[in-house]
């Protein structure tokens, strides 16, 4: 297992799914876990099971996409702790709608939450992480961003734009000991896709080389790696996770 001991974390979109079990895991490892959702109620909740564990964490609820609102929360979470050493942009929506049926407000609120968010965050910790010369940020992206999706234009266009992104920064920051790497999740069992009928997640199944769906767990402890120290030599890197569905 690898450490995360004496170490601050931020995983946004924690209340469920990867974010949650995300969260759950940098506790066992050792870390102090702030929890950033929307909904307070299953943070709240997620904390209280942290903590009952005898692991630490806290939470703050807060909407990303609000950018005053989320970029005041984190510089009140960054005084708190006087540090931040890991970020998980992990916070992510879908608006689905083929692109000449798209709204104006679907694009806008899928951007806006995927990757603005990203950027809020990334730019609200990176000077404390050059101010401590030491830094992970992970940002969760998608197969979808490496080769889009029918009915998706805007979760593809938002996760590509994470991957661009992350490369970029990536490149600024690499000489201050911070390291920023994408997961792109393939297909993930999660509470949205439990309810999907047999016969399409059979389907969907045909396309995974590995034969099955993936789980919250084996996103979870990539992450775990990626914020580790000895991911050190490892940095601007897309890493996908989905059983062999996307091999270039």
């Amino acid at each position: 297992m690898f450490s995360l001991q004496n170490k601050i974390a931020i995983v946004t979109g924690a209340s469920q799914g990867i974010g949650r079990t995300t969260a759950e895991l940098f506790s066992r490892s050792g870390a102090h876990v702030v929890c950033i959702a929307r909904n307070e109620e299953k943070i709240k909740d997620l904390v209280n099971i942290i903590t009952k564990n005898g692991h630490s964490a806290s939470y703050n609820s807060c909407d990303i996409s609000d950018g005053d609102l989320f970029q005041n929360t984190l510089k009140s979470i960054i005084n708190n702790y006087g540090k931040i050493d890991i970020l998980v942009n992990n916070a992510g929506i879908t608006r689905d709608s083929i692109l000449l049926r798209m709204k104006d407000h679907q694009w806008d609120d899928v951007l806006n939450t995927n990757l603005k968010g990203a950027f809020y965050a990334t730019k609200s910790v990176l000077r404390s992480m050059m101010k401590n010369k030491y830094g992970r940020i992970i940002n969760i992206t998608s197969i979808v961003g490496l080769q889009g999706n029918s009915g998706q234009s805007n979760y593809s266009a938002s996760k590509a734009g994470l991957i661009g992104f992350s490369q970029s920064v990536a490149k600024e920051v690499a000489s201050r000991g911070i390291t920023i790497n994408c997961i792109a999740p393939g297909w993930i069992e999660t509470e949205m896709t439990n309810d999907l009928p047999q016969d399409i997640k059979s389907e969907i199944i045909k396309n995974i080389p590995i034969g099955k769906t993936g789980t919250t767990e084996d996103i979870a402890y990539t992450a775990l790696f990626l914020a580790s120290k000895e991911s050190k030599y490892i940095t601007g890197q897309t890493i996908t996770v989905d059983g062999g569905r996307v091999i270039n």
